[in-house]
């Protein structure tokens, strides 16, 4: 394969334009969102809580659309006995975000938090915080890595060489950018990128589609031509399965940081809820022509193209599917601007998830847990380092993990077992504590873990009903590959066994220590005898004799440097937009 000149001139173009916007939005908004306490950091984590409609829409829908999205739901479109039926991204992303609106978005945006585990310390305390961390942190390092190691998927259609450094470069430029502006970088490119995708696409669309080697896609729809008809279907025995997958997207997508980035940046809880309404909508158009695509590539014969003999499936290139129909089905002045355009979304895509794991971070970890005093420039010079170290991080499990998808698919299954049902317990349940909490994390880690994870070889030790042994052929090289496929929804039964768990341990302790079975002395976690202590206050873990956070017990104060961040989970300001919804009691009584 030799150098395709017009994609390397359209990635260049495209990466200059994001180059300069993130630049520029940096610029233009350096002094938003800094109040007259200077606090820098939070404006870095969510701007100035004052995203509007037409960027907040954008940012929202570049939550999930992105780079791995467009070329994961075309993949899944072409492969054979899978596709439409099975690419369950669009609709199971569109759903979380309009559940995420309905339930999630303002409870968290009215009470004014700074990061999605800003709850969980509060009402579990420091360690809690800490060890939830931990699941939110893979998953936002393992996406970031797997949205780079698309786009080393996507380079390598364009040019034959090593592309290592290209992804070495797309990374710095997108941690550049992010280091410089924070949101407000991150927010206005991602309106760029969607404007990319969109442009790129269905540009490129009509040229693959009347391509005389590309048959009627609504014939191969239905009937066998090249391969399995691209409608696919869900065969009786893969009902479970296919249930579950679907409630890992559509609940799993809700406890991301980067989804409540964009809801706590917004300007209230109403515009909140907006958003991830738009949203939703968005991402199932952003969805269309990458679904259009696949279908192409499943109409194909690939035999006659400049592709090869041998269709994409048959390389095990099945992945690249997307850029490989815009370079051998388009004409070279239209790949041009759908390469470049793809190539340039999957760059900016990473941007996000760095940012929501270095807020984490410096917020709920080095400021809450162990520098309660830190300074505001101390907690950016934070944000800065650790943006760069996750950068970092991702770009090189991209580049030298060869598991990087399995790796993600594990850590995004974690998200949905462990951190949902926390937020569900920490947000909805009257009572929950941290031995509750504490149970809840080892049922869902252990009930997972223990399907084990083929993408990663991790074999089971829990086989659950229905399981078979299966087998994976790799085209090129001849290897089969035996797996254990588990068809029961062992997913969502994880998740539901963490909340039931997080439930009933935490009534149980209430009663066991409250009524004097178990001394005060064993309450070591100062959950249920202890929690209205000075001590814990100081802790952040401000939760009132109702076992609910009560705005009213914050008494608002100008935050020095050095003070008690007994109130650094409420934003005054940001309350007052909608007052009448602050009250988490107002919430739970619903």
């Amino acid at each position: 394969m030799t150098i395709h000149v017009e994609g390397l001139v359209a990635i260049v173009i495209f990466y200059l334009v994001i180059l300069f916007v993130g630049i520029w939005a940096a610029w233009k908004n350096k002094n938003s969102g800094v109040g007259e306490s200077g606090d820098r950091s939070e404006s870095i984590m969510v701007g100035g809580r004052d995203i509007g409609l037409f960027v907040g829409g954008f940012t929202m829908t570049a939550t999930w659309v992105g780079g791995g999205y467009i070329n994961g739901t075309a993949e899944y479109v072409y492969l054979p006995d899978y596709g439409l039926a099975w690419a369950q991204a669009p609709f199971g992303y569109a759903l979380s975000l309009v559940v995420g609106g309905l339930f999630f978005a303002k409870p968290m945006r009215s009470r004014g938090y700074v990061t999605m585990l800003d709850p969980f310390q509060q009402l579990y305390g420091k360690r809690m915080g800490g060890l939830l961390f931990i699941p939110a942190l893979m998953g936002e390092i393992f996406w970031s890595a797997a949205i780079l190691s698309a786009l080393g998927a996507t380079l390598s259609v364009i040019v034959d060489i090593n592309i290592d450094m290209s992804v070495v470069i797309s990374a710095l430029i997108a941690i550049f950018y992010t280091l410089v502006g924070g949101l407000y970088s991150v927010a206005y490119t991602d309106v760029v990128q969607l404007f990319c995708i969109f442009l790129g696409l269905w540009i490129s669309v009509p040229f693959a589609l009347s391509n005389p080697v590309v048959s009627d896609i609504t014939v191969s729809a239905k009937e066998r031509i090249y391969q399995s008809p691209w409608l696919g279907k869900i065969k009786p025995e893969d009902k479970w399965l296919w249930v579950d997958n679907f409630f890992l997207l559509m609940l799993g997508g809700i406890p991301w940081q980067v989804y409540f980035q964009r809801v706590l940046s917004a300007s209230s809880a109403t515009y909140a809820q907006v958003l991830s309404f738009l949203a939703a909508f968005g991402c199932l158009v952003m969805a269309v022509p990458s679904v259009l695509i696949g279908a192409i590539g499943a109409s194909t014969d690939w035999n006659k193209t400049t592709y090869g003999h041998l269709a994409p499936k048959d390389k095990d290139d099945s992945d690249k599917i997307l850029p490989i129909v815009l370079q051998h089905l388009c004409p070279p002045y239209i790949s041009f601007f759908g390469l470049g355009a793809v190539s340039a979304a999957v760059m900016s895509s990473a941007d996000s998830s760095i940012l929501s794991a270095s807020s984490m971070f410096a917020r709920n970890i080095y400021q809450l847990a162990f520098r309660q005093s830190a300074s505001d420039r101390e907690i950016v010079w934070v944000m800065r380092i650790t943006i760069f170290v996750f950068g970092a991080l991702a770009t090189a499990m991209a580049l030298l993990t060869g598991s990087v998808y399995g790796l993600w698919y594990l850590s995004s299954d974690l998200v949905y077992v462990i951190i949902f049902p926390q937020l569900l317990s920490v947000l909805f349940v009257k009572g929950t504590n941290t031995y509750g909490s504490v149970a809840g994390y080892i049922f869902g880690l252990l009930l997972r873990i223990g399907g084990g994870e083929p993408y990663l070889r991790l074999p089971p030790f829990i086989y659950y009903p229905g399981w078979v042994m299966e087998e994976k052929v790799h085209h090129l090289t001849g290897n089969v590959e035996y797996f254990v496929l588990q068809r029961f929804p062992f997913k969502s039964v994880s998740m539901v066994a963490s909340f039931l768990a997080n439930v009933a341990f935490s009534y149980l302790t209430k009663y066991l220590f409250e009524s004097g079975i178990l001394s005060h002395k064993y309450d070591f976690l100062d959950a249920v005898v202890s929690k209205h202590s000075k001590e814990i206050m100081d802790k952040a873990t401000l939760v009132s004799n109702h076992d609910n956070i009560l705005l009213s017990e914050m008494a608002p104060v100008t935050q020095a440097i050095g003070a008690s961040i007994a109130g650094t989970f409420t934003n005054t300001e940001a309350l007052s937009d909608d007052e009448g919804a602050s009250s988490p009691e107002s919430f739970h009584s619903k």
